[in-house]
């Protein structure tokens, strides 16, 4: 019965050691093609990229939009108006575009 118990303690002890290292070597592996976890990585990493382009263009869009909405020097009040309002309708069509930029 000792040697029935001791085969039987070692061969489950080498059994969970081959378990062990299957389990280290099968979470070093890199992700295969199609599994589902590296794409959606890759696909995460691709949206937090064009989340920051998008919110780096509108930073810049609306710098320059605030700076065309000043008044120029020697600028007539009528001009400066007319001006505004071509401006605001350019600046809501260039926000509109940067927004669908990642739908496409």
């Amino acid at each position: 019965m000792k040697k029935l118990a001791k085969k039987l303690i070692i061969f489950s002890m080498v059994g969970l050691m081959q378990v062990g290292m299957f389990a280290s070597v099968a979470a070093a592996a890199p992700p295969r093609p199609n599994d589902p976890s590296g794409f959606e990585q890759r696909d995460e990493h691709h949206h937090r990229d064009l989340e920051r382009e998008k919110q780096r263009r509108i930073r810049e869009e609306n710098e320059r939009h605030e700076k065309e909405m000043k008044r120029r020097p020697f600028e007539s009040k009528q001009h400066w108006h007319e001006r505004q309002k071509r401006e605001i309708q350019r600046h809501e069509r260039a926000i509109h575009e940067i927004m669908e930029m990642g739908r496409r």
